[in-house]
């Protein structure tokens, strides 16, 4: 067309600059934990000590006696409804006659000091009950004489999956797998400002991951309609998940309307472990049945989730690990059945790989015990079942595009392996387990390898109307053109301001790019995650871009420039909704349904050096191979398939909310542990391109499946290194450096 250009400069593929990246790397950049007003006071919610309990009495009188104290709220205060929730309206605002979780909020304070505050909070004198926690999933979900968590019952959902009817097969591998509890751990703790609207509503800024399932939510607990709740997204610290379920939200719009003030509520550290749903923990059992060459004939397996207190998205997880279960592999009989219970443990919900992590790390374990059943390699076995496109899921569901798994496993495996102990090049004292602290000089310390797979649904799943919404501006500014792109996608750390930035510039020629504030003031753009935004609010962005180029090329059709024209007609300004192409639900009795809109590989290989004797691990040397469909900024992508992967090392190694009887043991970044960048090796990262013609540009999300692959792939490193069977994540000390039962052959066994 004439007058404007599509232009790829700092646009789709290349590695431009995040616009938010120097700010925070400077300490300049504003978290929500900055806001600020000069005449706001600050909130503040009193917890339950307690994982189950009924409530007797609240009396708030001392707290409000408080110089200083502006409200006390309890559940009586709620304006609307009490209830609120992302897939079930099960979670109290305020706790009414019950406690069901540790953490519980039953009270708020407004104090015009945040010691103030706290101090009220914890002079209001709440009388428990306190009752029998219903803490063991398995009892919860199987046993008829446990106690009820909700009057709904403990099961959540039960998600079969069941496809042949034969079960027999000459090499047979079982196996009983756990998996803890994960925290985000983000460093950005929950936090935002609520001020009160001079026509009744409120206005919100709050780091969140989806501003209008919030306002959603938030709206009929305040008794609002949804246009006097206006939410704005502040700076975010990091989500991974966390940030989908309200934390608190309705409390500062509560304090703020009730007190006509500004509210402010940042969350300690200690209470954004109680603020906030984890990954769920989970309890499988699996069965394998192959031929004696190691092709897979059946997969049996029983997976259990702890959902927690509430339901939060429990339900998805539950659809996520039921569809994905036995992996990316091919086999024509399975038998599978995934729950996800209600039980007195902390609420968990979305994180990072969202049910598809745990399934993973159960079935790599038993493809690494199938491998050695049968003679082969870890790699070759794989190979051996890999899917490829044209294969079918066991939901039924046929991979409709690129799914180069067997190549990705065959490049993984000829990548040079790093320098053994006592080579040329090997890592010295520092370099070996137990690193600054120099506990060994390299006796006892033995070398494995192990390789993990993951398979990862991108988008939501199960028929869920996933779509976002893009307004796009062209107008100058300063004489030259100028577009304005607004969408209410959250930014997470994710990238996302970057790549809606390097779409405009692809589309419309034009470098001067402003992303504006997210808010709600436009159409939905859904949640960031599922590793989805890229995909659906870049699918968005793209279709405004072209609309407004379609009305820019009429404009310039004469020949005129593109400031010519925009001089004559003023601003072009176009909205577009864009909406990937259908799923479904997954049949309630056999799980067959095409629920997934896209499916994402990854493959990594650990190399780990353990200190037998004293149970330490070092990862030496993690590498990945992950087709991504289109590469749309090479640097950003690195980095996710990097955080991705830390976040896979910590569940292997060290990451658990330690929990006994429903009471958190270690809620703090003194106890809860997340790798360092002294904990984090060097990666080899080899990234495919076999573009989704199903997709916008081609890309495929990229951010969850590195979380899957790299956990197996340490955790079989770990087993290489000390011949036990390591059955749980994270691999503590004592897993390994307590002496195990011989396995035939005289191998130890953990």
């Amino acid at each position: 067309m004439s007058g404007i250009e599509t232009r790829r400069h700092r646009g789709v593929g290349e590695s431009v600059l995040r616009p938010d990246g120097t700010l925070k790397v400077t300490g300049e950049f504003a978290y929500s934990s900055d806001l600020y007003l000069a005449d706001m006071i600050w909130g503040v919610t009193l917890r339950s000590p307690h994982p189950s309990a009924w409530i007797r009495s609240i009396d708030i009188g001392p707290a409000l006696a408080m110089p200083g104290v502006y409200a006390v709220l309890t559940h009586e205060d709620v304006p609307g409804a009490r209830f609120y929730g992302l897939d079930r309206r099960d979670q109290p605002v305020l706790a009414v006659d019950q406690v069901r979780y540790q953490g519980e909020p039953v009270a708020l304070v407004a104090a015009d000091h945040p010691e103030r505050a706290r101090r009220a909070a914890e002079a209001v004198v709440v009388e428990y009950e306190v009752r029998e926690a219903v803490t063991d999933p398995r009892r919860a979900a199987f046993d008829a004489s446990c106690p009820s968590v909700h009057e709904s019952g403990n099961v959540l959902r039960h998600q079969p999956v069941r496809v042949g009817s034969t079960f027999e097969a000459p090499v047979v591998v079982t196996g009983e797998y756990e998996v803890g509890m994960q925290d985000q751990a983000f460093l950005g703790p929950e936090s935002g400002l609520a001020v009160p609207a001079e026509d009744g509503g409120v206005d919100l800024y709050v780091a969140t991951q989806w501003l209008h399932a919030d306002r959603e939510q938030i709206a009929p607990c305040l008794g609002l309609p949804e246009e006097k709740v206006r939410l704005s997204l502040a700076g975010v610290g990091g989500a991974f998940g966390a940030r989908e379920d309200l934390s608190m939200q309705v409390h500062a719009c509560m304090l703020a309307l009730r007190t006509g003030r500004p509210v402010k509520i940042v969350y300690n550290r200690e209470e954004s472990f109680y603020g906030h749903v984890h990954r769920h923990p989970a309890r499988m059992r699996y069965e394998h049945g192959a031929t004696r060459d190691g092709r897979l004939l059946y997969v049996r397996a029983e997976i259990l989730l702890d959902g927690g207190a509430y339901c939060s998205t429990s339900p998805a997880v539950v659809g996520n690990a039921a569809s994905l279960g036995v992996g990316p592999y091919e086999v024509g009989n399975v038998w599978i059945d995934a729950y996800g219970v209600y039980t007195n443990n902390p609420p968990c919900g979305a994180m990072r790989g969202f049910g598809a992590v745990q399934a993973c790390y159960a079935y790599e374990s038993q493809m690494d015990r199938l491998a050695e059943a049968c003679g082969i390699s870890p790699v070759e076995v794989r190979i051996r079942n890999a899917v490829s496109q044209g294969s079918t899921l066991a939901t039924g569901q046929v991979i409709d595009s690129p799914a180069p798994l067997a190549e990705m496993l065959r490049e993984l495996a000829a990548m040079p392996l790093p320098a053994a102990p006592g080579d040329p090049g090997a890592p010295d004292l520092l370099g070996m387990p137990g690193g600054v602290s120099q506990t060994t000089h390299g006796e006892g310390v033995r070398r494995g390898v192990g390789y993990g797979v993951g398979i990862k649904n991108i988008c939501f799943s199960e028929g869920f109307d996933d779509h976002s919404t893009a307004r796009v501006r062209v107008e100058l500014i300063g004489g030259e053109p100028h577009v304005l792109v607004h969408t209410a996608a959250a930014e997470v750390g994710q990238g996302l301001l970057m790549v809606q930035e390097q779409i405009a510039r692809t589309e419309l020629g034009i470098d001067a790019v402003t992303v504006a504030q997210a808010d709600t003031s436009v159409g939905s753009a859904g949640s960031s995650s599922a590793s989805r935004q890229s995909y659906v609010t870049g699918g968005a962005v793209r279709a405004a871009c072209e609309a407004v180029r379609e009305r820019l090329g009429k404009l310039t059709s004469d020949g005129s420039s593109l400031v010519e024209a925009l001089e004559r007609a003023g601003a072009v300004e176009e909205t577009r909704e864009y909406r990937h192409r259908p799923t479904f639900p997954l049949d309630p009795l056999t799980g067959q349904g095409d629920s997934h809109t896209q499916l994402a590989l990854c493959v990594h290989r650990a190399v780990v050096d353990v200190d037998v004797e004293l149970g330490l691990v070092k990862v030496v040397e993690l590498a990945a191979v992950q087709d991504v469909g289109r590469i749309m900024n090479p640097l950003a992508l690195e980095g996710q398939i990097h955080g991705g992967s830390a976040q896979g090392l910590g569940l292997a190694l060290m990451e658990e909310i330690q929990v006994r009887d429903g009471l958190v043991l270690n809620p703090s970044f003194t106890d809860y542990l997340i790798p360092t960048i002294l904990d984090m090796p060097p990666m080899r990262l080899s990234i495919m391109e076999n573009p989704d013609p199903n997709a916008p540009y081609g890309l495929r999300g990229a951010g969850e499946p590195p979380t899957l692959s790299s956990t197996p792939a340490v955790a079989a490193a770990v087993r290489a290194a000390t011949g036990l069977r390591l059955p749980r994540v994270p691999i503590r000390p004592h897993d390994i450096a307590l002496e195990g039962i011989p396995l035939e052959g005289g191998a130890p066994d953990g």
